[in-house]
């Protein structure tokens, strides 16, 4: 620190110079960019990642053996016939004629194949009170939710006839129907939703139209560009519609972030009195280098998500790392240009009762415009440090404290949906009468000769060992294709929709009986897949990529932040708040969805567990949000203190000042995630209250409290960086307002000027 001779320089200076002379062009260019990156994205179409891809492990082997074998496993239904009455059996006439009815019936669509009776199948339970009838969809499985509705209606025909008993369909292509008209239009509304509800808290935040309307449109425009980009980029690495709803979700909240730290700021110097294109260039060089520092920093922990080796992780992680990317690159070169374009007009529409100006006007004249409430707050904080640290990072360790006993599973029907689907009740009786009927286990056996006697006999032993070994209660069905000398196993497990005793079945089957069986022949593969195993191989997966995904993310983003501050301290406080906010926003979401604390206030009664892929996810995308508000908030800080403040008074000066902007851009991104809360799908509920409840307190505790204390703790420390550190690259910008201001210095050119 100090206050000799700076030079005025920094890509985004230099970036938001050169738009601002060249405007028309900055436009052109990124019009140009968006319709070409569109245009070629629809030309080159989006490759969606395969079934196949999904997972490493036996997962990803029994996958890729039926795809290399050409075999397109179709949607598999089931009808449970039960009889209401305790005393019903399946052999009584009545049942008989039912399930008789329900076979008709549904061959009578023409939608349907391999109709099988449970007579022949044995697929009666144990109390003989219920039985399956099964059978599969005709036509591609990813499609059959769209062919199912006539055998949903015969089977709904065949259940008014026969008033005794409970006649109810379940299976692949139903819960696709079913989901898709409970909650397809739902989410969809959602991610519609998202845009207006920013374009509001903006119309409030800035008072005028035009300014509320600026940061939509470099989102939306960002957004519409990645989508491009992403069919594009597709062809090297697969995406996904996950990946799509992440990106859309990640790039809302960054572009209108990053525009609204811009726009703020230039609007903040035109109020002090300087004229457009000084405080354009105020705002380029200050927030415009900030926004590139907090937007390298998202898509290096974006990244993180390319070292879990699970395609759908890296399709996300890509994905948003791109929206970022083109987001940071269209703040900081056609928004200036737009800004000079409109100069003065940006204030365009004003809302009488909403615009600020003349309540600004006021306390300009009056030497203050900074925020009262966080003034308060900040005397409090600064007078009594040591104190505000003690209690917020008390509290907030209180709050992660739940997250050590965190439980993550994939969610079954059950726990997504709860009881609100009939569907929902149906798997449940299902499962109650067919542990594990519903979700059974799949052993894909592959030989040179499935029909040879050895494979043969393996395959009627393990049947046989599958049942002996507690494993699963059967019925146990193999389902051979000669062609492809492959043959299905498929194995109800013992446990059923409870995981965690599902899973020690899967164990038995894949490390007891499948080594004494099917083990013993030689070139025989038999990996064991299905949702329960699917579900073990991501949580083992993800358990391994856990370490190198946070290491990467935190050294990458402690180095980043040193670079840019040239502070050991910045770095280590700025690394350290960010952890603790992750850990609240673990603690929240167990507190609520593992323990039920709270959770009938968000409709999340009975989950029970949180779903596999979000901890990680939620680390990613928190760790790198975070840094938004972080960079803006230090930079703001550290240009007060550049210019001749003390410490005490630049941390002041520096929270107060961003407050609004902090508070408007906070706003934004909680209600948008708290949009995805109100969903009925668990997973998305979690991720949006787990990222809501996380933002919310990033921008309050942390960033109102917990840095300014810790920041008045340290005092002149907080700029600390050791001797052999100096050779380190210089990726500060050290100019202040004033020096941007003054006529001489000129940011593109890199002129000395006084600090």
């Amino acid at each position: 620190m100090g206050n000799g001779d700076t030079r005025v320089r920094g890509l985004a200076a230099r970036a938001g110079g050169w738009s601002a002379r060249h405007r028309w062009a900055a436009v052109g260019i990124w019009v140009l960019f968006v319709v070409l990156a569109m245009g070629l994205g629809s030309a080159a179409g989006r490759v969606d990642v395969k079934d196949s891809d999904q997972l490493k492990g036996e997962t990803h082997t029994a996958a890729k053996i039926i795809e290399d074998a050409g075999i397109d496993e179709p949607a598999s239904e089931t009808v449970l016939i039960q009889a209401k009455d305790a005393g019903g059996k399946a052999t009584d006439a009545d049942f008989r004629a039912a399930v008789a009815a329900v076979m008709k019936a549904v061959e009578g669509t023409g939608k349907v194949t391999d109709v099988t009776s449970p007579y022949d199948t044995r697929t009666i339970s144990k109390d003989g009170r219920s039985a399956l009838v099964q059978f599969d969809m005709r036509g591609d499985a990813d499609t059959a939710g769209d062919r199912v509705e006539p055998v949903l209606k015969a089977v709904e025909g065949v259940q008014k006839e026969h008033g005794s008993l409970r006649i109810e369909e379940i299976g692949g292509a139903s819960m696709q129907k079913t989901f898709s008209d409970a909650f397809g239009d739902d989410f969809e509304k959602a991610e519609l939703s998202a845009v207006p509800v920013a374009l509001g808290i903006l119309l409030i935040a800035f008072g005028a139209l035009v300014a509320a309307l600026l940061p939509v449109l470099l989102a939306v425009s960002a957004i519409m560009a990645t989508m491009g980009l992403m069919g594009i980029v597709s062809h090297v690495m697969p995406m996904s519609d996950t990946a799509n709803s992440v990106m859309l979700l990640v790039g809302l909240a960054v572009g209108v972030d990053y525009c609204l730290f811009y726009l703020r700021r230039e609007r903040e110097e035109r109020q002090a009195g300087r004229d457009s294109q000084t405080a354009l260039r105020i705002a380029a060089a200050t927030s415009g280098r900030a926004i590139i520092v907090s937007g390298v920093t998202v898509c290096v922990a974006m990244a993180g998500m390319l070292f879990t080796g699970l395609a759908e992780f890296e399709a996300m992680g890509l994905a948003s790392l791109m929206v970022v990317a083109v987001a940071m690159v269209g703040s900081v070169t056609v928004l200036p240009a737009l800004l000079s374009l409109l100069g003065e007009r940006v204030e365009k529409g004003k809302i009488p009762w909403l615009h600020p100006e003349s309540r600004l006007r006021r306390k300009r004249a009056a030497g203050n415009r900074e925020s009262r409430f966080w003034t308060a707050v900040l005397k409090g904080v600064l007078a009594k440090p040591l104190v505000c640290v003690v209690v917020a990072a008390g509290a907030l360790l209180a709050i992660a404290a739940p997250a050590l006993g965190m439980k993550t599973q994939n969610l079954t029907l059950d726990q997504e949906f709860g009881d609100s689907l009939p569907i929902v009740q149906t798997y449940n009786r299902v499962n109650a009468s067919f542990p594990g009927g519903s979700e059974p286990a799949e052993v894909v056996v592959k030989a040179a000769d499935i029909n040879a006697p050895q494979v043969t006999a393996a395959l009627a032993d393990f049947k046989a060992r599958a049942i002996s070994s507690g494993a699963s209660r059967g019925p146990v069905e193999i389902k051979l294709h000669d062609a492809q000398n492959l043959a299905f196993v498929y194995v109800p497990l013992v446990g059923g929709s409870d995981f965690d005793k599902a899973g020690q079945s899967l164990d038995k089957l894949r490390d007891e009986v499948r080594p004494a069986t099917l083990g013993k022949v030689e070139g025989l593969q038999a990996p064991i897949t299905g949702q329960v195993a699917g579900s073990k191989d991501f949580n083992d997966q993800l358990t391994g990529a856990v370490v190198p995904v946070f290491a990467f993310v935190v050294i990458f983003a402690f180095v980043l932040m040193l670079l840019s501050f040239r502070s050991l301290t910045v770095a280590i406080t700025s690394i350290v708040l960010n952890l603790l906010s992750v850990g609240a926003a673990y603690g929240i979401l167990v507190a609520v969805f593992q323990h039920g604390w709270g959770a009938s206030l968000v409709g999340a009664e009975g989950v029970g567990a949180i779903i596999t892929w979000l901890p990680l996810f939620l680390f990613v995308i928190l760790f790198g949000l975070s840094m938004d508000y972080h960079v803006f908030v230090v930079s703001r800080i550290r240009e007060a203190r550049l210019r001749g403040r003390t410490t005490k008074d630049a941390i002041q000066h520096g929270v107060v000042t961003t407050a609004g902007v902090v508070t408007s851009a906070a706003v934004i991104m909680v209600a948008v995630f708290a949009i995805f809360g109100t969903l009925s799908m668990q997973s998305m509920k979690q991720m949006g209250v787990g990222l809501a409840a996380a933002v919310l307190i990033d921008a309050t505790i942390i960033r109102g409290v917990l840095l300014p204390a810790v920041m008045a703790l340290l005092g002149e420390r907080n700029w600390y960086l050791p001797k052999w550190l100096n050779r380190l690259p210089d990726l500060t910008h050290d100019e202040s307002a004033d020096a941007v201001a003054a006529p001489a210095a000129r940011d593109d050119e890199g002129e000395r000027v006084r600090v």
